[in-house]
């Protein structure tokens, strides 16, 4: 039996199953936290318990300072695909990897941007408004849409993105995708159109689907002068991050009838303001950033989460889980 444990700090939102493989190793102690904790509560936290050689994150920010504070950091897992919050170039300066769940909330994902587009489109929320209001009558003033023969704009081919598509394509809709990253062969080979020029793409689309990373390269690519390419029937969806559809520009454009509506799953500021004034719009379904948070989704994540440190911790981290591949060398 190892004498020298290894210890672990885990967010509170860890499903079971990955809970039960660090309970199978006797050379392992987790500690759970809460996904509230405040930056400074989370750096005394891991000062208390240092040295602290491995972390499993929800929307917890993770920089020099965390690193500092765990004194022996190995491994940093989100659990999760998005890694905004973490500093990589940080931890890469460390050789410590940074490790997140792959593939296990991306048909999650993919389902949520479907289901926007199918909810938008047959105008779920104001026929259900309808009915309960006893307005039965005035129901062929709210006919729906049939996404049937429709334009969908994907953008980003990733883990999520591919998926999306699929489902499209099975909705038979004509499906096009920008990702300057992807060649024209993959794209095809999934039953869609490879795009070169998203502004011409735009002018297309009777649905836009966000669905890259954020990066300094994506930050408010939908932008005023992008969204106002599109249809005025057109819908856009954004189940990636918030701020890569600019708030204020997609409010200017539904409330003057540029867009016919949107789907919004993320939002600059989490969580938003309750005068956010999209949550004025008919024509807007939200949700508070849970696209990728199903009860099967947190499953498979949990247990993934728990697989990538404890691969880190015996030296052999999980190859295409690892963002920072240069730590690898």
């Amino acid at each position: 039996m190892a004498t020298n444990k290894k210890k672990l700090m885990i967010v509170e939102s860890m499903a079971p199953q990955g809970w039960a493989l660090f309970r199978e190793r006797s050379d392992i102690e987790a500690i759970e936290f809460s996904n509230a904790i405040s930056k400074a509560d989370f750096n005394t936290l891991l000062k208390q318990h240092a040295p602290v050689n491995g972390v499993a994150l929800g929307g917890t920010a993770f920089g020099p300072d965390e690193i500092e504070s765990s004194g022996e950091m190995m491994v940093v897992a989100r659990i999760g695909v998005g890694y905004d919050a973490v500093d990589v170039t940080a931890l890469s300066a460390r050789k410590i990897p940074l490790m997140t769940t792959g593939i296990a909330n991306s048909p999650s994902v993919a389902e949520c941007a479907l289901f926007m587009m199918l909810a938008l489109a047959k105008r779920a929320a104001e026929l259900d408004e309808l009915v309960k209001s006893g307005n039965w009558n005035t129901r062929l003033k709210k006919i729906p849409y049939d996404l049937l023969g429709k334009t969908a704009l994907v953008v980003g081919f990733g883990r999520i993105g591919t998926r999306l598509v699929k489902r499209l394509v099975a909705m038979e809709m004509n499906v096009l995708v920008y990702d300057p990253y992807k060649s024209v062969a993959e794209v095809k080979a999934a039953g869609a159109e490879h795009v070169a020029g998203l502004d011409a793409a735009i002018a297309l689309a009777d649905f836009v689907s966000v669905n890259c990373p954020k990066s300094a390269a994506t930050l408010n690519m939908f932008d005023t002068a992008r969204i106002a390419r599109m249809k005025p029937t057109a819908f856009l969806i954004n189940t990636a991050r918030g701020g890569i559809v600019n708030e204020a520009a997609l409010h200017e454009a539904l409330v003057k009838g540029k867009i016919a509506g949107a789907g919004v799953d993320v939002f600059e500021k989490e969580p938003p303001p309750s005068d956010n004034p999209l949550f004025k719009l008919q024509n807007v379904i939200t949700a508070p950033h849970v696209a990728g948070v199903t009860r099967e989704a947190l499953d498979r994540m949990g247990l993934q989460t728990a697989r990538n440190i404890l691969s880190a911790l015996d030296g052999n981290p999980i190859r295409e889980n690892v963002i920072n591949q240069d730590v690898l060398t």
